[in-house]
């Protein structure tokens, strides 16, 4: 069994009038280092990357990667709907010291896989570092189907690794056996939290999971727990993320959702986030107050030592 990661897609902080909070995400990036993330994806879809331009990208880009300082690694969203626009935004996160890119192809139509395939080629054939595909159909309208990923590996070494943000296990499950043989080393990770340990049963390196903003130490000892072959503190440990997957089920977009949550647990942000998305309301309010009371008591059943870093 290949040793587990889980990373944290990273929210971005926003003051109230929707500038970059400097500190607040440098407050974010240190309490999910201290917490133990395998990572920080910058710029995903909890990220809001899509209400961002270019040059708040590229402010992002700079202060997280100088922040950082190379204490874990750090993947840095850079989809854009313009093959262009994508490579230029690439290369200068690459340039600018990131591991990595992670980019999910362009939205709204439906496309063919002639044309996801066709779309990465141009793409990889111009990025001057390593890239992770990012599959969320749910948000395309299509799939990164798994011989699609084989054709680009076959063709392009710089794309190491893919997302894949589906509900269901046997998509990601056909993906790892359509690739592994091949291409042994190419990491394939779970878009959705829940799915972390059947994802490294199935042979696949982990998981890019949203709730890691506000409980990192919980699921960096989900992955030692698997690490370690611990299925009985694995199998705890799953409970109480199932029950923290109802956070997802508070509002939608679920975004303002966990920056609330994270507000309330003390993390140093203000919880904005960029038009369309609204600030909870009162009754969505109490519901995070409740489920987080609800998660806190499970956590100390489980992890007794448990104070929010790293035990």
């Amino acid at each position: 069994m290949k040793k587990a990661q889980f990373l944290t897609p990273v929210v971005t902080a926003f003051t109230a009038e929707g500038k970059l909070d400097h500190q607040a995400n440098k407050n974010i990036y240190d309490f999910l280092i201290n917490g133990g993330v395998d990572g920080l994806v910058i710029m995903g879809s909890t990220g809001e990357f899509f209400a961002m331009n270019d040059a708040e990208k590229k402010e992002l880009i700079d202060l997280v990667v100088n922040h950082v300082n190379h204490r874990t690694k750090v993947y840095i969203g850079t989809s854009c709907m313009t093959v262009e626009d994508t490579i230029q935004l690439s290369n200068y996160a690459i340039d600018a010291g990131a591991d990595g890119v992670m980019i999910i192809s362009p939205y709204y139509f439906s496309l063919s896989d002639e044309s996801v395939e066709d779309y990465y080629d141009q793409v990889a054939d111009w990025v001057n570092g390593d890239i992770y595909l990012y599959n969320f159909p749910a948000r395309t309208g299509h799939d990164l189907s798994p011989q699609v990923t084989l054709n680009l590996l076959r063709k392009h070494k710089n794309i190491k690794g893919y997302k894949d943000t589906v509900t269901e296990m046997t998509h990601t499950r056909e993906l790892i056996q359509t690739v592994r043989n091949e291409f042994p080393e190419f990491i394939v990770y779970s878009g959705f939290d829940e799915n972390f340990a059947h994802n490294i049963l199935c042979g696949g390196n982990g998981c890019i999971g949203g709730l890691s903003n506000l409980y990192p130490a919980v699921f960096s000892e989900w992955v030692k727990a698997i690490n370690l072959r611990d299925l009985e503190k694995v199998a705890e440990i799953q409970k109480i993320v199932d029950k923290m997957m109802g956070l997802y089920d508070i509002g939608t977009p679920f975004i303002p959702i966990m920056k609330q949550a994270m507000v309330l647990q003390g993390i140093e942000l203000e919880g904005y986030s960029q038009k369309p998305l609204i600030q909870p309301n009162d009754k969505q309010i109490e519901s995070i107050k409740l489920l987080l009371q609800e998660l806190d008591a499970l956590i100390v059943q489980v992890i007794p030592n448990y104070n929010g870093v790293l035990v």
